[in-house]
């Protein structure tokens, strides 16, 4: 999908009907990677259709396992533990899950893979993935004594180890859970707090030799994952941006349909209904462990609050910036220093954008301070960001005249779709 450089919105445009959303980008990257390590064909419907994903489809296929879309999802052929020495250096992009997730795939692997990335990805934080795995046995190296992409990983035999982590990371957590999986003896994940659990929740569902031993520790021992079937709910990360749009737009009704509603992704839910949203959560299945329904969200005043995340929902905090934006009185956002090692420094650029939509606006190394008020359409900009790119869109259907956004080709890594379905709601206004 070939997408327009600059976004012109026109609000403000009330949002009305119903949308389901693209599958999840963080259970599409674990299936992609489980079915890969299970033996015989898995089935996945409904993938997230961003470039991260796709990275990690590409990159398995280096690896030699077949990973076809057709006309009733991605056919994955999983080839056990057993995986090829890949004839090139495989190019993760802006990626970071991939990168990070397939160190942990790769580790116990006789063979040697090269892993890099664009000149964002090379300035993210490596070492966090890298110092466990090599207390695990893994040879692994890179820029900055391994703190920075390109990773070099010559892979062998694991031995399991408690990694205590310095920071909750899903990601992380994943890739030592396939480090684990592949290991001899016992492996355990200490985190400083709860991350993202869609990897426990997958594998447990799996038979997969894993146990949660609290909401902190996960062990994992040696062992084979069977082939699955998994339609992928839609992604709360993204439904985020949908419902703020939704609430802060008068005359706004709309339903988000067959989203995860994985008790540790609703954080934003719980913040907006403090705010005052009109938010219902309507539960309708289980999927391989994921609760999954609806999100019904109408138009509603807001009042500031106060926002301490947990890394499990921290790529929702640009859209509750917005959300910000528009509420009576001032809102703090604390302990978010994860925000400055995502794909932009998303406190400084978010200090940009609302400061943009006439905002007052003030930045702390870990957060920032939002005084609420009447935004104004203005000229935004992506910064190479899809999160900063898609609640720069969120703002602009709320505002009244025309917003243009630039760089808005930055969506492509995770929702090249996000202005379409928009417009769908809005019924245009998108050019």
């Amino acid at each position: 999908m070939t997408l327009p450089t600059e976004l012109i919105l026109t609000g403000p445009s009330p949002l009305r009907g119903r949308l389901r959303l693209p599958g999840d980008k963080g259970i599409s990257h674990r299936a992609l990677l489980f079915a890969a390590f299970a033996e015989g064909p898995s089935r996945l419907v409904g993938l997230a259709d961003g470039d991260d994903v796709h990275r990690t489809r590409r990159a398995l296929e280096h690896l030699g396992v077949r990973a076809r879309p057709g006309p009733e999802g991605v056919v994955v052929h999983g080839a056990g533990a057993r995986l090829r020495e890949p004839d090139r250096v495989i190019e993760c992009e802006n990626s970071g899950t991939t990168i990070r997730m397939l160190a942990g795939l790769l580790a116990a692997q006789p063979f040697l893979t090269v892993l890099t990335g664009d000149a964002s990805l090379s300035t993210r934080p490596m070492g966090r993935v890298v110092e466990p795995l090599r207390a695990m046995g893994a040879q692994i190296d890179g820029r900055d004594g391994g703190t920075r992409a390109p990773l070099s990983i010559r892979g062998g035999p694991l031995r399991g180890t408690r990694c205590e982590l310095a920071a909750a990371s899903g990601q992380v957590k994943t890739a030592l859970a396939l480090a684990g999986l592949q290991a001899d003896g016992t492996t355990e994940v200490v985190e400083p707090r709860p991350s993202r659990d869609h990897t426990e929740r997958m594998l447990g569902a799996l038979g997969a030799p894993i146990e949660q031993v609290d909401d902190r520790t996960l062990r994992i021992r040696r062992g084979p994952v069977v082939a699955f079937e998994l339609d992928v709910p839609g992604d709360p990360s993204s439904a985020a941006f949908f419902a703020v749009a939704a609430t802060i737009t008068p005359g706004s009704s709309i339903v988000l349909e067959h989203v995860s509603l994985n008790p540790g992704r609703l954080g934003f839910v719980d913040v907006l209904r403090r705010m005052g949203a009109d938010l219902e959560v309507r539960p309708t299945a289980e999927q391989l462990g994921e609760p999954v329904g609806d999100l019904a969200v109408r138009a509603a005043p807001l009042a500031a609050t106060t926002i301490v995340p947990e890394e499990a929902w921290i790529d929702e905090l640009p859209a509750l910036a917005v959300a910000a934006a528009f509420a009576e009185g001032v809102t703090d956002i604390r302990d978010a220093a994860e925000l400055r090692v995502k794909e932009s420094d998303r406190i400084g650029t978010l200090e940009q954008e609302l400061a943009q939509l006439g905002v007052a606006v003030e930045s702390r190394a870990d957060g920032l301070t939002i005084r609420g008020g009447r935004p104004r359409a203005a000229l935004l900009k992506s910064h190479g960001d899809h999160r900063i790119a898609m609640a720069a869109a969120v703002a602009a259907v709320a505002c009244g005249g025309d917003t243009t956004i630039r760089g808005w080709r930055a969506v492509t890594s995770s929702y090249p779709g996000f202005a379409a379905d928009l417009a769908h709601l809005t019924g245009g206004g998108g050019t």
